[in-house]
């Protein structure tokens, strides 16, 4: 069994929330998934997306729009257990953390830089 159990969310960096929202939800369609309901989302700092099995997030980050790579994050059942065979495999991972939302995470990148993480429930 992968250790892997799915790809749960992309993390799309941006500068300006409502705009970003404003083309996702009006333009793309896509429903908010969280914080669902608002008429201005312009002092937001994270807003989720259904689109299916993955979650797209879109979370402020100031610097030069396009300037941070999205994140890829990746549900694991145990975080402990996955932390431990993915660094004795090789990936650079962070510490595990608690977050909001009641998630645990590492973050890593894989060999060219590109960031991911791995989560789980609390």
């Amino acid at each position: 069994m992968s250790i892997i159990q799915g790809l749960t969310k992309i993390i799309l960096y941006v500068t300006d929330m409502k705009k970003q929202v404003h083309f996702y939800r009006d333009v793309l369609d896509l429903a908010v998934k969280y914080p669902a309901g608002l008429d201005d989302y312009s002092q937001e700092i994270w807003v989720e997306f259904e689109t299916g099995e993955c979650i797209l997030a879109l979370h402020v980050k100031e610097e030069q729009l396009g300037g941070s790579k999205p994140k890829l994050a990746f549900h694991v059942n145990d975080i402990e257990a996955a932390h431990k065979t993915l660094t004795e495999r090789g990936a650079k991972l962070s510490n595990i953390v608690s977050r909001s939302l009641g998630l645990k995470i590492a973050d890593g990148f894989d060999p060219e830089g590109n960031p991911f993480a791995i989560e789980s429930p609390v």
